[in-house]
């Protein structure tokens, strides 16, 4: 029998080390069948974050489809999106280093330089794809976005078939000749406003072009992922009701298929994302989320019911189908690392077919998410709302607080700030539970997976709605005693980093900030970053220049005056959607101001840390840094982090 004892939250022994974090970060990406074989990306961070195509044929064993040196992924949108498409058995894949698309086995490259590729999808011999150009880089002018068609039979015949919108996406041939694919243009973000363009294929054009849903002059509607079944229907997602639900086009009219308060879809921030799946029968198989939490459902598509799959599943990704009567997806529980697994239509039963990495964990140690609703400020019209979080308290068999004292706080941020925050398995989130901290994962207002209406609160209001929602999560676990008010640390990464910025200069709830690659000057990110979000702060603050007093109201970096947090900063050298010197300068001024504060940046890294090194040193920093200012000394041995302006007094 396991007998606790008493010690300092923050300094409880954990089984869970930064190195197995770091090796639970296995990648897994953009699941796809052909011919009975499974396809999918694994993401190595024990490889350096190389990316490998993998494939499984039946019940067989995973082979690496890729060539053993190849880095598989793409850049478009920087986020890239789905860098394969399978024609024919064969692997066509984009290549990292020089974004060239190939066909694997071959060493001749099948397009030219300065293009990248993504979301392929094959026709016969023919592969459609979104193209960004690059070839004009340097000279002034945004990259060119294309729907462009290459036929293997001839690699370097390659035709622009649509290039009239700033982005596009989802290409898809029918077998009857036609193509269905997804535009939109500045200011709009594909969240925001987006067509439905199909047109038929002749003679190595696109022609009788018309917009099936989304027109531009009509109401904001996000559409996304079209699919046609063997019919010749169009099925896609539509949020012209306040949440993504299925639609269909046939017989030139758009019905409704299912009428759910909850999304299907999710912001199309990489290309190629699948949320459900035609099985060939009648029916869909979707993901749904209802509060940032998903689900399995089997769609008839005739009378429109939704029938749960019954699964011990929390996230959903990569949604399709095998066969009529097997499924697949990218699922993540609440007590096992993320897998691909196979599902069986008839009688719900799944099998792992590929696991993130092992139990990371014994239940005894895992903190389950606590779903909470809390009061925020009010909405523009002085009526009360509420925010919504996931809570995870501290979690041990071993170790109990200190008598009397109550645990440090970790607000969690997630970017986007479109994206969401789930109940499912988080290693960073355990890491922190299991030595004695308590987190609330905010899914503040702008989050999506609650609806159009929640995640529109954050027009005009990025730094404002995504802040009081944070603080105001904080105010209502200290008002019910959960956790120590005097020990709050604020985290987060991109978007979510701009927020803790804004935390430690606009407010005095939190006595620290965790920052990773955040954005501290909002007029340099609108000037500096890349083209996808080149004009997304226009929705989320105000165009320029008109707006400028707003943005500078808003950017941390000019209101560091009544600071009083610690801050630790984190940077890839090689990021483009937040430049480094964005957190350079704010690190900079932070120093100058006398606060505690300490900067790791990582060379090779981007948006996002991918390499294992990496990811497990910046989870230990983080872990020093918080002791030394909360005033503990952690269980764990490791290498001191510098700290610019620690007073004697702290730590």
């Amino acid at each position: 029998m396991r007998v606790r004892r008493a010690a300092p939250y923050g300094a409880w022994p954990s089984p869970l080390g930064a190195q197995a974090v770091a090796a639970a970060s296995l990648g897994l990406s953009y699941v796809t069948a052909d011919a009975g074989v499974l396809y999918w990306v694994e993401s190595r961070p024990f490889e350096r974050g190389r990316n490998v195509v993998m494939a499984q044929p039946g019940s067989g064993t995973a082979i690496e489809a890729s060539p053993p040196e190849s880095n598989v992924r793409s850049r478009v949108h920087e986020y890239g999106g789905r860098p394969y498409v399978i024609v024919d058995g064969e692997l066509v894949y984009s290549e990292f280093a020089d974004q060239r698309l190939r066909l694997a086995g071959s060493p001749e490259p099948l397009t030219a330089e300065s293009m990248r590729y993504a979301d392929g999808a094959a026709l016969g011999r023919q592969v459609f794809l979104v193209r960004e150009d690059h070839s004009a880089q340097g000279q002034g002018v945004e990259p060119v976005n294309a729907i462009v068609v290459i036929d293997l039979d001839s690699p370097r015949t390659e035709r622009v078939l649509y290039d009239q919108s700033d982005f596009v996406a989802y290409p898809r041939p029918s077998r009857d000749g036609r193509l269905a694919f997804v535009a939109w243009d500045h200011p709009n973000m594909p969240w925001d406003g987006t067509s439905l363009y199909v047109g038929r294929l002749r003679d190595g054009e696109l022609a009788d072009l018309c917009v099936v849903a989304g027109a531009a002059d009509g109401p904001a509607e996000s559409v996304l992922e079209p699919v046609w079944d063997e019919d010749g229907t169009l099925y896609f997602l539509s949020d012209r009701s306040g949440y993504w639900n299925l639609y269909r086009w046939r017989g030139e009219r758009v019905e409704r298929v299912v009428d759910i308060a909850a999304d299907f879809g999710g912001p199309l921030w990489v290309l190629g994302l699948t949320s459900y799946a035609l099985t060939g029968d009648g029916r869909a198989l979707a993901r749904i989320c209802r509060a940032g939490v998903d689900a399995l459902v089997l769609v008839d598509l005739v009378s429109g019911r939704a029938e749960a799959v019954d699964l011990p599943f929390r996230a959903f990704s990569s949604i399709g189908v095998l066969d009529r009567n097997t499924g697949y997806a990218v699922a993540a529980a609440d007590d096992a690392p993320a897998a691909v697994v196979t599902i069986d239509l008839d009688n719900a039963r799944h099998r792992v077919v590929c696991s993130a990495g092992p139990a990371l964990l014994d239940s005894a140690y895992i903190s389950r998410a606590e779903a909470i609703e809390f009061p925020t400020q009010p909405g523009p019209d002085g009526a009360p709302r509420t925010a919504h979080a996931f809570f995870h308290a501290p979690c041990s068999p071993d170790c109990d607080g200190s008598q009397g004292t109550l645990p440090p706080l970790i607000v969690m941020l997630h970017g986007g700030p479109t994206s969401h925050s789930t109940t499912a398995l988080s290693a960073p989130i355990q890491f922190w539970t299991t030595r004695g901290f308590a987190v609330v994962n905010v899914n503040y207002g702008g989050s999506t997976g609650f609806g159009r209406a929640y995640r529109e609160r954050l027009r005009g209001q990025w730094g404002v709605i995504d802040l009081g929602d944070a603080v105001a999560a904080v105010d209502f676990l200290v008002a019910t005693k959960r956790v120590d008010g005097s020990k709050v640390a604020i985290r987060g990464g991109s978007a979510g980093g701009y927020t803790v910025l804004a935390g430690l200069a606009f407010t005095q709830r939190f006595a620290a900030g965790i920052n990773y690659f955040g954005v501290s000057d909002l007029e340099a990110l609108a000037a500096d970053t890349h083209k996808f979000e080149s004009r997304y702060l226009d929705t989320l603050i105000a165009p320029l220049p008109e707006g400028r007093e707003i943005y500078r109201a808003r950017s941390p970096i000019h209101h560091l005056g009544t600071m009083v947090g610690a801050l630790i900063t984190f940077q890839g050298d090689e990021d483009r959607a937040v430049p480094p010197q964005q957190s350079r300068a704010i690190v900079t001024a932070v120093r100058a101001r006398g606060q505690p504060v300490s900067y790791i940046e990582f060379s090779g890294e981007q948006h996002g840390f991918r390499q294992a090194a990496n990811i497990a040193r910046a989870l230990e920093a983080e872990l020093y840094f918080l002791g030394r200012i909360f005033g503990f000394v952690p269980a764990d041995a490791i290498e001191p982090v510098p700290i610019d302006n620690l007073p004697s007094t702290v730590g």
